[in-house]
C-alpha cells in the first residue's frame, strides 16, 4: 500500500492576500523591519491578523504534507521515537501548568515542587543513582552537565586529568560535550562491536578523567564486559559516565548503577515518552552517586514535613544550567508516563521493544547483510552494502523509498563503523501486524528496479533534495531563499 502526502501551495501566513473579512492590518515586516533600534527594542510590531479558520486551514494543510509520530512508525535508531500519550498532553497543556509563573514564591508551586521532587526519587530508582537534577534542556546538555561535575571533581581533589575516552560507536553528542568542557577527546575502537577491554586497560592512567559509554550500544549489543570495564576505570580513579539514549532497553532488568556507572544521563523523549526537542525545549536529567551529589547544579528540591523548599546554598555545585527548575511541561510529561506505567508496564515497554527489534531484525536478514550476528537489544544495524556491490542501492536509497510508503526513514550511516548502515529501531509501540508490513517493505524495496529507488520518494510533497548541498549551504530564513530565487530568476530574464 504507496502512501501520498498532501501537496499544497501554502503560502506563509505574511503573504496571505489582505480580503474583505479575513486579514492584515498590514503585511508582515521586511527583514529590514526587524533591525532593533537601540538595545532589543521595536517602537511598532506588525503580526498579521487572521481568523481561527484561516489560521486552521494553514497549519492543518502543513501537517498533511508532513509526518509524525501519530501517523506511524519514526524507525530513527538510536533517537527511540516513541508515540506520545494525549493524556500527557493535555494534562502538559493544562491552566494549572501552562499559566505558572516560574518567578512565583516556592509557597504558591507546591504541587509542582512535589511532582518534581518524586520524579528526581523515580528517576533515582530507575537508574540507580543516589540524587538527580532536572535542569538540563535536553540529552546533550546533559552529557555537558556530566562533563562539568567530572571537571569539578577531580579540579577539587587536586587531580589535573584531561582526557574523556570515547567509543567508535557512540554518539555524536558525547564528544562533543567532552570536548566543550575543555577534555581532550580519545576515541577507543571497538572489538566485535564492543569495548575492547585490553585496550581500555592499555590506555587508562591517569590523565583520563572518564569514559563514556552506551549500554546496551548504538549496535543493539550490551557491553556484557561492563563489570570489568567499571573495574579497569574506578582502579585508575576516573569515572564511568552512562549515555543514557539506549535505556529503553533495560528498564525492570539492570541500571547504570548495578553495572558500575558513576553518572547517568537521561533522554526523556527516549524513554518516557516526552515530545523529542527537536531544537524546542526537551529534557535530559542527570544523576549521579553520591559522592558527586554537591556539584549538582542549583537550586536543589528539599523536601521537610512535607513542604518543598529550593535550596541555592550549596558551594561546590557547578551552578545553574537552565533557567529555574527545567522544563517543567516535559517532566511532568515524563511523571504522567512513569506514574501510568508503574514499574511492571516500564519492564513490559523494555521486553517488548527487544522482541520487535529483533523479530524485524530476523525478518530483513535474508535481504540485508546484519554485522555482529545473534540476538540484539531495543535496536539493530542493517547494512546495504551486499545490495550496493550487485545493483548499486544504497542505504540513502532504502530510506528514500520508504517515505513512498508512509515509514519515516531509519537513521542511515550511523554508526560510522558500519558500511551503507541502517539504524533501526521499532520501539514496543509497534503491533506485529505493523512490523510485518515494515519487513515487507524494507524487503520490497532492496528488490525493486534502481532507478525508481536512485530518485525516491515520489509521493511526497518535496521530492529527493539535495542533503549535501542544504548542510553546506544553509539557508535560515524564508526571506533569503526567495531573495535568492529572484537574483537567479532576475539573471536567468537578462540572457
Amino acid at each position: 500500500m504507496k502512501f501520498t502526502f498532501a501537496s499544497w501551495a501554502e503560502p506563509l501566513l505574511s503573504e496571505i492576500e489582505n480580503d474583505e473579512l479575513f486579514g492584515f492590518d498590514n503585511k508582515m515586516p521586511s527583514p529590514e523591519g526587524y533591525e532593533p533600534k537601540g538595545a532589543l527594542e521595536r517602537s511598532t510590531l506588525s503580526i498579521p491578523r487572521i481568523s481561527e479558520r484561516y489560521l486552521m486551514k494553514h497549519y492543518v494543510n502543513l501537517s498533511q504534507m508532513s509526518y509524525s509520530v501519530d501517523n506511524g512508525p519514526h524507525l530513527l535508531g538510536s533517537c527511540t521515537m516513541k508515540y506520545n500519550p494525549k493524556v500527557s498532553e493535555a494534562l502538559a497543556s493544562s491552566d494549572g501548568v501552562a499559566r505558572m509563573h516560574p518567578l512565583q514564591p516556592p509557597s504558591t508551586m507546591q504541587g509542582t515542587l512535589q511532582i518534581l521532587h518524586e520524579l528526581e526519587r523515580w528517576l533515582a530508582e530507575i537508574s540507580g543513582m543516589d540524587a538527580i537534577t532536572l535542569q538540563p534542556a535536553g540529552g546533550a546538555q546533559g552529557e555537558f552537565t556530566g562533563m562539568l561535575i567530572t571537571k569539578a571533581y577531580f579540579e577539587q581533589k587536586g587531580e589535573k586529568r584531561t582526557r574523556i575516552l570515547i567509543p567508535d560507536s557512540a554518539h555524536g553528542t558525547n564528544p562533543a560535550s567532552a570536548a566543550m568542557a575543555g577534555y581532550e577527546v580519545v576515541e577507543l575502537k571497538s572489538k566485535d562491536g564492543t569495548v575492547d577491554v585490553d585496550l581500555l586497560e592499555k590506555v587508562v592512567d591517569d590523565r583520563v578523567a572518564a569514559l563514556m559509554l552506551t549500554n546496551p550500544n548504538t549496535l543493539g549489543l550490551f557491553e556484557e564486559q561492563v563489570g570489568e570495564i567499571a573495574r579497569i576505570m574506578h582502579s585508575s580513579g576516573s569515572l564511568l559516565y552512562y549515555d543514557g539514549a539506549n535505556m529503553n532497553a533495560i528498564i525492570g532488568k539492570t541500571n547504570p548503577g548495578l553495572m558500575g556507572f558513576d553518572i547517568v544521563h537521561f533522554n526523556l523523549h527516549k524513554t518516557f515518552a516526552t515530545p523529542h526537542g527537536g531544537g524546542g525545549p526537551g529534557a535530559g536529567p542527570v544523576g549521579v552517586r553520591s559522592f558527586l551529589e554537591k556539584y549538582l547544579p542549583v537550586p536543589r528540591i528539599r523536601a521537610d514535613g512535607g513542604v518543598y523548599t529550593l535550596d541555592y546554598s550549596m558551594t561546590d555545585s557547578i551552578g545553574k544550567v537552565h533557567s529555574f527548575m527545567g522544563n517543567f511541561a516535559v517532566l511532568l510529561r515524563a511523571y504522567v508516563y512513569i506514574l501510568m506505567n508503574g514499574r511492571d508496564g516500564l519492564t513490559r515497554n523494555s521486553e517488548r521493544a527487544v522482541l520487535n527489534s529483533n523479530y524485524l531484525m530476523k525478518r530483513l536478514s535474508g535481504l540485508y547483510d546484519i554485522p555482529y550476528k545473534g540476538l540484539k537489544k531495543h535496536e539493530f544495524v542493517a547494512s546495504a552494502s551486499t545490495l550496493k556491490e550487485k545493483s548499486g542501492i544504497t542505504a540513502m536509497d532504502i530510506a528514500k523509498r520508504l517515505m513512498d510508503y508512509g515509514i519515516h526513514p531509519p537513521t542511515i550511516y550511523f554508526p560510522l563503523i558500519v558500511g551503507e548502515a541502517l539504524m533501526i529501531e521499532p520501539t514496543e509501540n509497534l503491533s506485529k501486524q505493523t512490523l510485518d508490513r515494515l519487513a515487507s517493505i524494507f524487503n520490497s524495496a532492496a528488490g525493486e528496479d534502481p532507478s525508481v529507488l536512485h530518485s525516491a520518494p515520489h509521493s511526497t510533497a518535496i521530492n529527493r533534495v539535495n542533503e549535501v548541498k542544504a548542510a553546506r549551504e544553509m539557508v535560515f530564513r524564508w526571506q533569503d531563499m526567495q531573495a535568492t530565487a529572484d537574483a537567479g530568476a532576475a539573471a536567468e530574464g537578462k540572457n
